[in-house]
């Protein structure tokens, strides 16, 4: 499982999760670390053997982690808010590469090269927020207007927009992709994919800054109250939480989900959060029945960490870079993903 970690100082961290032989433990073995933006990192996101980080320099940069290497940089105008790469089912390295932007804008790339298809006026105000649903077809964003969008993927447009009467900070879609989740400060709203009809309500009490789905109809979730939290989504309960998970807020987490060999069937119980402590932890969630589970593994980056992206997709040494400014520069600690 490899593990990219963006921070305020505008580092990049990448870290590869070994899992524990025989008598041995779980450990965070640092990939890299590099100064990759000229300003803070918004967000970053990993799939196989690529990953990539957006920030307030309006950049993109694209990294290579089997050569443990950037690539290359994408331009926008505007700060890079969100990102995602979208893998199909039966792929080891992702199709496209999705950015949101503080200009309202989303912009499609295809990732094998990276290259720019076409920009998407999606919100009036940035956008905070975008996921893509699981067959690849469309993206559902959230911005600073107020508003919920869809773009249409295939056709490169936005094909629904609505507004929410208040701002969503995060929306993401739940395992499957048949329902999707908002949150509105300490509020997550689930709704159903096909006509947005709200399913459920959660009051997590404190301002939710990161959220993502699990297996089996769980919603981890982690915020200003230093906690994990994973919710039931058919009762809205929740199931089992990390008190007291890190010293200051979770700004990221990620869920170790099975791969394409199905390689990681066995370890959906490995979760990974980051913290503005500066702090990343791997826990095992079935330790939760104890009053405070201990980590299984955690690395001090001594940074205000933003964003924690993660994959257990298995790396290829496949990326390349078309029509972007490639610096080849060579990361920290070359360490094959």
């Amino acid at each position: 499982m490899s593990l990219i970690a963006g921070s305020y100082e505008r580092f990049i961290w990448g870290f590869k999760l070994k899992s524990p032989k025989t008598d041995q433990n779980y450990s965070l073995t640092p990939l890299f670390s590099f100064p990759s933006h000229l300003s803070p990192i918004k967000c970053t996101a990993v799939a196989g053997s690529a990953a990539a980080s957006g920030g307030s320099d309006d950049t993109i940069k694209i990294y290579d982690l089997s050569s443990c290497s950037e690539i290359g940089s994408l331009h926008h105008s505007a700060t890079i808010t969100s990102l995602s790469l979208f893998t199909p089912a039966s792929f080891s390295f992702p199709r496209n590469l999705i950015a949101a932007s503080e200009d309202g804008t989303v912009s499609i790339y295809d990732a094998d090269p990276f290259v720019h298809l076409k920009t998407v006026k999606v919100h009036r105000k940035g956008v905070n927020s975008l996921c893509i649903h699981p067959s690849g077809r469309l993206a559902l964003t959230v911005g600073r207007d107020e508003c919920m969008a869809m773009v249409n993927l295939v056709r490169g447009r936005r094909s629904f927009y609505c507004r929410l009467g208040k701002e969503a900070s995060l929306v993401n879609f739940s395992d499957g992709g048949e329902k999707f989740f908002m949150v509105m400060d300490d509020k997550i709203s689930l709704h159903e994919s096909e006509d947005a009809k709200i399913v459920l309500e959660i009051d997590n009490k404190k301002k939710v800054l990161c959220a993502t789905p699990g297996m089996h109809g769980i919603l981890f979730t982690g915020g200003e109250d230093k906690s994990i939290k994973a919710w039931d989504i058919k009762s809205g309960k929740i199931a089992y939480s990390i008190e007291d998970a890190h010293s200051t807020r979770v700004k990221g987490i990620v869920v170790l989900h099975k791969n394409n060999e199905g390689d990681a069937e066995d370890h959906q119980h490995i979760v990974a959060s980051a913290s503005s402590d500066g702090v990343i932890r791997v826990w095992d969630v079935r330790m939760t029945s104890k009053d405070k589970p201990n980590p299984l593994a955690e690395a001090n980056t001594k940074s205000r960490l933003t964003c924690l992206a993660g994959s257990s997709i298995k790396s290829v040494k496949r990326p390349q870079v078309g029509n972007t400014t490639s610096s080849g520069q060579q990361l920290d600690a070359g360490e094959e993903s």
